[in-house]
């Protein structure tokens, strides 16, 4: 065997250091505030909630996080940063509007497929509730916002889009109807165990967008604030 293949099996048995074990008990600390979070709701929730379901004892979540604000703040950072990471793949790996639509769509029901309950803190706990006013959520979604208004320039640029269609509200569009389907399982509207159901909804989504705005968009001449109001016509007088 060469050094070079001793010296990694070595580094692999080699057990993790003060770093690596810091790493990930803050991360183990994060992952049971989502699960807290998830069932309690911020305001029900209490750092010693916290502790408990980390296993860790009290004084250990202050010693990595200072308040509950801060915790829910660094929930809201690791979990948004992944997903507008993946936002941004998805919409650079396609060419078309649609398979970026689709790219964008798909990439937000499976992040709620793989993780239900860190969603559900997402939409509830930082985008709804008054909770949410302690993370610094406004520059984060306006981020997002100008990516997808980006995809929907660019495609109006390749003639894809009615160029008489605002691009920032067609990503506000896009965000909403996402944000509201996936609410619809958040909140038990609908089954989100049903796992084909997510996918028509997540199917019916892409489809809203896509036939909304990309197929029903006028030419400039025809959009209706474009169109000039015809004066009352006056009685004649005989």
């Amino acid at each position: 065997m060469s050094r070079e293949h001793d010296v990694a099996v070595e580094k692999s048995q080699r057990k993790p250091g003060r770093a690596e074990r810091e790493a990930e008990r803050r991360k183990s600390i994060l992952r049971a505030a989502v699960d807290v979070f998830s069932r309690k709701g911020y305001q029900g929730c209490r750092i010693a909630d916290v502790a408990r379901e980390a296993g860790v004892a009290y004084g250990l979540v202050y010693h990595y996080f200072k308040n509950k604000d801060e915790l829910l703040e660094d929930v809201f950072s690791s979990g948004w940063s992944g997903f507008l990471s993946r936002v941004q793949a998805g919409i650079t790996r396609e060419t078309s509007l649609e398979a970026q639509v689709r790219a964008v769509v798909q990439v937000a029901f499976e992040a709620y497929r793989r993780d239900p309950r860190g969603v559900k803190v997402l939409i509830l706990e930082v985008g709804r509730s008054p909770a949410g006013g302690a993370v610094s959520r406004g520059s984060a979604f306006t981020h997002v916002v100008q990516l997808a208004a980006e995809m929907f320039r660019a495609a109006q640029a390749r003639g894809e889009l009615s160029s008489a269609l605002d691009p920032v509200l067609c990503a506000t569009s896009l965000f909403g109807v996402i944000e509201m389907a996936l609410t619809s399982f958040v909140v038990g509207l609908l089954d989100r165990r049903d796992e084909q159901l997510i996918d028509r909804a997540r199917d019916q989504v892409a489809e809203t967008i896509l036939r909304g705005l990309v197929g029903a968009g006028p030419s400039p001449a025809e959009a209706p604030w474009n169109r000039s109001v015809p004066k009352p016509k006056t009685a004649r007088r005989d």
